[in-house]
């Protein structure tokens, strides 16, 4: 079963999809300020592509932003399509 985890690095970290001990992808993000996070880029791993692994990390962290204030600059070419086709979680967007 695939869990979604935030790991921290100062300003800087990711959101990763962990299959057991395994990561399978992550959406990286650098803080702007204390209520803005940019998405810089999205991996997924050969093994988990066609799983929808970075859509459902994205809508994790589209839950995370609503419950605590955040607003999203989506710089990822991936994370920009999925708001761009996406009405029902524009409302992240800075």
């Amino acid at each position: 079963m695939i869990e979604i985890k935030q790991i921290e690095d100062g300003t800087k970290g990711r959101f990763a999809a962990m299959d057991d001990s395994k990561e399978a992808g992550a959406i990286f993000y650098t803080s702007a300020d204390e209520k803005k996070m940019i998405l810089d880029h999205t991996e997924v791993d050969d093994a988990y592509r066609g799983q929808s692994i970075g859509k459902k990390i994205l809508m994790w962290i589209v839950e995370f932003a609503r419950e605590n204030n955040i607003k999203i600059i989506p710089l990822c070419p991936y994370a920009k399509s999925v708001f761009d086709k996406t009405e029902s979680i524009r409302d992240v967007l800075v």
